[in-house]
């Protein structure tokens, strides 16, 4: 919230839908998301959000390693080819197309930030 200068409560009524990924690094909470069924969030498709590393621990890969879990996890519980969709920052859709999402190009804005929806 501070980082991205977003000074709110994030209560969004959906976390109780979610699956709670989250990453460890000797005992530190180094990374997190969340996923929804399909349905759950986007009609159509299963969800990752809220997608955070630690800044003290970004130099370790584990946005990409919480996304590929975050994806396992999916295709475990909902079958390999359950379509994905994600509301992701603008300034990450390299990440994420290096990570096999396609760019939608339907952009919005989530709390003065640029977002965009991609898919899988």
């Amino acid at each position: 919230m501070v980082e991205q200068n977003c000074a709110y409560q994030d209560l969004d009524g959906h976390d109780q839908k979610a699956i709670h990924l989250l990453g460890y690094k000797d005992q530190n909470l180094a990374a997190y998301s969340r996923i929804f069924a399909p349905n759950d969030y986007f009609e159509g498709f299963a969800s990752i959000g809220r997608i955070v590393t630690s800044s003290s621990f970004r130099k370790f890969g584990f946005g990409k390693q919480v996304v590929e879990k975050s994806l396992s996890k999916i295709y475990e519980l909902y079958g390999k080819n359950c379509p994905v969709k994600i509301g992701a920052q603008a300034y990450l859709i390299r990440f994420y197309e290096e990570l096999g999402f396609s760019n939608t190009k339907i952009e919005f804005l989530e709390d003065g930030i640029p977002h965009v929806y991609m898919i899988k």
